[in-house]
């Protein structure tokens, strides 16, 4: 399953990570998400609403790649398998939750903000983790620097990208796929307007299809 997530989430690339409001424009953004060339999201648990919006795109688009964010806790996690995410994300390396995930077979990418946490994610198993935040952090030349003493792990970047640096992050041979918020802004989520929405992923997609022709 680990290597099935790693091929999934390479081929997509980038990742538009959201914050719902409300469960009523999960299903609508999701068809929106898919339609522009990225059929992935992760639904960020900012909210109340995220454990809905996880159960309804799940149902009306089955074939997105759905993942949960802002995982603190093991309880959080179940909450969002349960409902249908197929991957965990976090913001830093918590192994109860990290250590729950893999138990349960379930695809998890903790984030990291140093060596150190990497080698702690290293011992528990995983080979993709998330790089977060990743412009504070140092952005492409932080992953540059990782690749050497790790060169067997796979990065998601996430924090500080949009459009104007998605294809310095995605050339890099060790970042798997990016994360970003730009593609849903929370102004045109709340209005419904899918098709801007729409516009600005296919525009990512883009950019994706630039650097990684072959992905």
């Amino acid at each position: 399953m680990v290597n099935q997530t790693q091929q999934i989430l390479r081929s997509i690339g980038i990742v538009p990570v959201i914050k719902m409001d409300t469960p009523d424009h999960a299903a609508p953004l999701a068809a929106a998400l898919r339609r522009g060339g990225l059929p992935a999201a992760e639904i960020t648990f900012r909210s109340e609403a995220a454990v809905d919006s996880i159960r309804a795109i799940a149902k009306k688009e089955p074939e997105m790649f759905l993942c949960a964010g802002t995982i603190l806790t093991p309880k959080q996690a179940q909450q969002a398998v349960e409902a249908g995410a197929r991957a965990i994300i976090s913001p830093g390396t918590n192994l109860d939750t990290v250590r729950w995930c893999v138990q349960n077979n379930i695809p998890v990418i903790p984030g990291c903000a140093s060596p150190t946490e990497v080698e702690v994610c290293l011992r528990e198993g995983l080979s993709t983790v998330k790089l977060f935040p990743a412009e504070v952090l140092g952005g492409v030349a932080m992953l540059k620097a990782m690749a050497g003493p790790y060169a067997e792990v796979n990065f998601m970047p996430t924090g500080g990208i949009g459009l104007v640096n998605a294809g310095d992050y995605l050339a890099l041979p060790n970042v798997l796929c990016c994360g970003g918020s730009w593609m849903v802004p929370g102004n045109l989520l709340a209005a419904g307007r899918f098709d801007e929405i729409e516009t600005l992923v296919r525009e990512a997609a883009a950019l994706r299809d630039r650097v990684r022709p072959q992905a």
